[in-house]
């Protein structure tokens, strides 16, 4: 018998509550069936689908389900359907799951299907009981089929990262890729990285503005300082010993 999903509770409003804030670049876009007009917007949307599944550093061409685009593209599945078949699929699973603790890929599949950061320990213990006992495809199943999504995303929209920009925040909040990345803490160590490397020199960062262009000399300063110096040095002349008029030229 399989035990139900512990309750658990919001521990932030902002996931639930309507946005006001004024669209900028950090604003993601939405990718949804509904507008598409062309071959191009489709393709658009489905390589949405990948970056929200797989992240950047994921997207390979062996990763590519074919068999899914094309049924996106004849309609005989829904965006729903694709985004179940991506995260189901056995390249996510292998980098995902397999490499991860169920905490872990908890973490991340909540993150890329639902739009949100967890909400505590006791949703990821809550949700890892479901990897337990229906595995990590009922799982998934249980993410595209719960309300939370429906009332997000619906069956024609490619999930997003919710409420990324704050009002009380300066910039937008870190992109889930980018704060959860594809190994944990224990399986970096394994790898051994992150390394520490350490310089021996200060580089020194050049604005594009304040670069030397074609032309400049002191782009040729290295050349220069380069250059070996003559082997006999002029001779100096006193200017007392110099006779003007047997050499300087005169015209006749």
């Amino acid at each position: 018998m399989a035990l139900p999903l512990i309750s658990y509770a919001p521990k932030s409003q902002n996931q639930r509550v309507a946005g006001f804030e004024v669209g900028s670049d950090e604003k993601p876009r939405v990718f949804t069936t509904e507008n598409v007009l062309s071959s191009g917007d489709m393709e658009n949307l489905i390589w949405a689908g990948y970056r929200q599944i797989y992240s950047e550093h994921q997207i390979l061409k062996s990763n590519r389900q074919k068999s899914l685009e094309s049924q996106l593209k004849f309609g005989q599945i829904t965006v729903r359907d694709f985004i179940r078949g991506l995260a189901t699929s056995s390249p996510f699973l292998e980098r995902n799951y397999q490499t991860n603790s169920n905490y872990r890929f908890v973490e991340m599949c909540v993150q890329r299907i639902l739009g949100r950061d967890v909400y505590s320990e006791r949703e990821k213990i809550a949700w890892s009981i479901v990897v337990a006992n229906k595995g990590p495809q009922g799982f998934i199943d249980e993410l595209v089929n719960s309300d939370e999504y429906l009332e997000k995303f619906g069956y024609d929209t490619v999930p997003y990262q919710q409420r990324r920009i704050l009002p009380q925040r300066v910039g937008g909040d870190t992109p889930f890729n980018l704060k959860t990345p594809r190994y944990g803490e224990y399986h970096r160590s394994q790898l051994g990285f992150p390394q520490i490397i350490w310089q021996t020199s200060v580089r020194r960062f050049v604005p594009q503005e304040q670069q030397p262009k074609a032309g400049d000399p002191s782009n040729y300063l290295g050349m220069a300082r380069n250059m070996p110096l003559p082997a006999t040095p002029p001779q100096r002349v006193p200017l007392a010993n110099i006779n003007i008029d047997t050499m300087v030229p005169r015209r006749r």
